[in-house]
């Protein structure tokens, strides 16, 4: 398993307690018997999950183990309420899934960049005396405490969405292309409403980055039986998932087999036609240099990169030109 891609952390979280209400008194040099002046305490600190769409796992969250919000201040004389706790934020992917571990309950989810929940609650603070004070009750001597914070152990989980969907016909060179740039298999779940299992692998990209390439079993072979499922992978959530066309440099017709791909595509689901595309013309180690010139006249016009899984020509090239286009508005 690639260490760097991870999709699951169990964390224990504490949520700030409220502050105490404060039970004082007014007094001063000649009012001897003041009424109730005691501050509120203040709300304890909440726990809050952010999006951020430049993560794209949760290796950051994998050594934070414990994770606790600030406690509230206590109320103080003169009614001064207590300061609130200190918010913790935890930044995560999207496709984010928070759970109570106990009951793997799901709390919530977060697909959008910049988007923030708050997770777990900080406790009340406690009402100070003067709230409890009434005509026939003039001087309460007591107050609130604080509502303590919550505590546990939760699970954060990566839903795994293809970021790069491979579209080919079965001899383009998927499954290798796949071999060679991916690390790690993630777990995947079954999808309830088909047979077809995706093929899916982390691509590692430069400084611990990484994008999730999918093998989309039956967009074309039999694309009728695995309706949804393309899409299901495909259309991850703000992410600007792309589909990688791979085509074979000795193709009798490059663009004609790429406008038939196309045409597949389109009836399978059209959705998919708004996707961003690029083209790796594949097998490339079967021709000689000077020939490409007279092949890229006749390509599409769309992004390319000639590519050979068997010599690794090109492959790093493709992966920039996949995470540019990812991370392209």
């Amino acid at each position: 398993m690639n260490e760097n891609f991870i999709d699951y952390v169990k964390i224990f979280i504490r949520s700030g307690k409220g502050g105490a209400g404060s039970a004082h008194l007014h007094r001063e040099k000649f009012v001897p018997r003041g009424g109730p002046d005691g501050g509120d305490g203040g709300r304890g600190g909440h726990v809050i999950l952010k999006g951020n769409r430049q993560l794209w796992t949760l290796l950051h969250l994998k050594y934070r183990k414990h994770i606790h919000a600030g406690d509230g201040v206590n109320g103080s004389s003169s009614q001064k309420t207590g300061a609130d706790g200190k918010d913790v934020i935890i930044e995560v992917p999207l496709g984010t899934i928070a759970k109570n571990a106990e009951n793997e309950e799901i709390i919530l989810e977060i697909t959008n960049d910049q988007q923030e929940e708050i997770f777990i609650h900080g406790g009340r603070g406690g009402l100070g005396n003067t709230h409890f004070k009434s005509a026939t009750f003039q001087t309460p001597r007591f107050a609130q405490p604080g509502e303590p914070g919550i505590e546990g152990w939760f699970i954060l989980e990566l839903k795994v969405l293809a970021d790069v969907g491979l579209v080919g016909f079965p001899n383009a060179g998927k499954s290798t292309l796949l071999s060679v740039v991916t690390a790690a298999k993630p777990k995947i779940a079954a999808y309830p409403f088909t047979t077809l299992v995706p093929k899916l692998g982390i691509v590692k990209y430069r400084e611990y980055k990484s994008f999730v390439m999918a093998d989309i079993p039956g967009i074309i072979e039999g694309a009728s039986e695995g309706k949804g499922l393309g899409l299901r992978f495909l259309r991850h959530i703000e992410r600007n998932s792309m589909l990688l066309f791979l085509i074979p440099v000795n193709s009798e017709n490059i663009k004609k087999e790429y406008e038939i791909l196309l045409t597949e595509l389109d009836l399978y689901n059209p959705e998919l036609l708004h996707k961003n595309r690029v083209l790796a013309v594949t097998k490339c180690d079967l021709i000689e240099e000077n020939e490409k010139k007279k092949i890229i006249k006749k390509l599409p016009e769309i992004p390319y990169v000639f590519i050979s899984s068997l010599t690794n020509q090109g492959i790093d090239e493709l992966k920039d030109l996949l995470w540019k286009e990812l991370n392209s508005e």
